[in-house]
């Protein structure tokens, strides 16, 4: 069978399931360097906490597949982050989320991908898209320009960044770091 076979076959759902898992396993080794003693840090007066940013990444993908259950929705608070007490906070909240996109992103059909989603503000609709790719572009690509934003905090204080598609100035690629090791 062609990879374009393949892809053919398989569910919008499932394809973004796929690239959730493998982005997911790089996504909490950032989240596993967040320095405990540095939640409060901020690089500059207007970002976020490194906490913040660390429970805002966390937080995205299950908080995405939720909303995306129902259309319309309100228009979420988005510049209220909390600033979490600890790391393990943090992944409580990122396990949470994996889980929540693991049980519900497999229930959307492809007919449900293509359905218009919409997000209002009271009664205006502020963003109207198929609801695929609101969770391509807010769960995923949302998520790894955070993530993106996280490895330069974590660069700041001085901690080695973690490899995401190709390597860091700190480590390779994951695909080599398991061929190094087998």
């Amino acid at each position: 069978m062609t990879v374009a076979e393949v892809a053919a076959v398989e569910s919008i759902a499932n394809a973004l399931l796929a690239e959730f898992e493998i982005q997911a396993l790089i996504t909490r080794r950032f989240l596993e360097r967040i320095p405990e003693d540095r939640l409060t840090w901020k690089p500059h007066e207007k970002s976020m906490t490194a906490g913040q940013l660390g429970y805002h990444i966390a937080f995205v993908p299950g908080g995405v597949i939720r909303i995306v259950k129902n259309s319309p929705v309100q228009t979420p608070e988005f510049a209220n982050f909390p600033q979490p007490a600890s790391r393990e906070e943090i992944l409580k909240t990122f396990d949470e989320s994996v889980v929540a996109v693991r049980d519900l992103l497999p229930q959307f059909d492809d007919a449900a991908m293509h359905e218009t989603w919409r997000l209002v503000a009271g009664e205006k609709v502020v963003l109207a898209q198929p609801r695929a790719a609101f969770i391509r572009d807010v769960m995923l690509s949302h998520w790894y320009q955070h993530r993106g934003q996280l490895s330069v905090y974590l660069r700041l204080l001085n901690v080695p960044v973690p490899a995401s598609w190709g390597p860091s100035a700190d480590e390779p690629p994951l695909f080599m770091q398991k061929a190094q090791t087998a």
